[in-house]
């Protein structure tokens, strides 16, 4: 009785962790409209004087991304930037820029 309470449990976990899990495609529509004009929509930016944001870890842009947001991380134009960004939109642009291939 107890293990089909785990198995169940361990189902029932994996199936919301899949249905949170960021979108792709989401991220890519949101960072071009947000983000393509500086970093590029590819992530490689044309200027030296914006990083490339391709082949970053997701985790670290979302950390980055929500620092920016709340004031935490100082950059005015990040922080205007990110400022109307919902949790949703930060983890699906973190997750489509980590997705992309770095600059060799």
């Amino acid at each position: 009785m107890k293990i089909s309470v785990i198995i169940t449990s361990l189902a029932l976990m994996m199936s919301l962790g899949a249905a949170q899990a960021a979108d792709i495609e989401a991220g890519k529509a949101k960072g071009s409209s947000v983000c393509a004009s500086c970093h590029g929509v590819t992530g490689i930016s044309a200027s030296d004087g914006f990083p490339n944001l391709a082949g970053q870890k997701a985790a670290y842009l979302d950390k980055a991304l929500k620092a920016y947001r709340s004031g935490d991380r100082k950059a005015p134009i990040m922080n205007n930037m990110a400022a109307n960004l919902s949790d949703a939109d930060i983890e699906n642009i973190a997750a489509y820029f980590a997705s992309l291939k770095a600059c060799p």
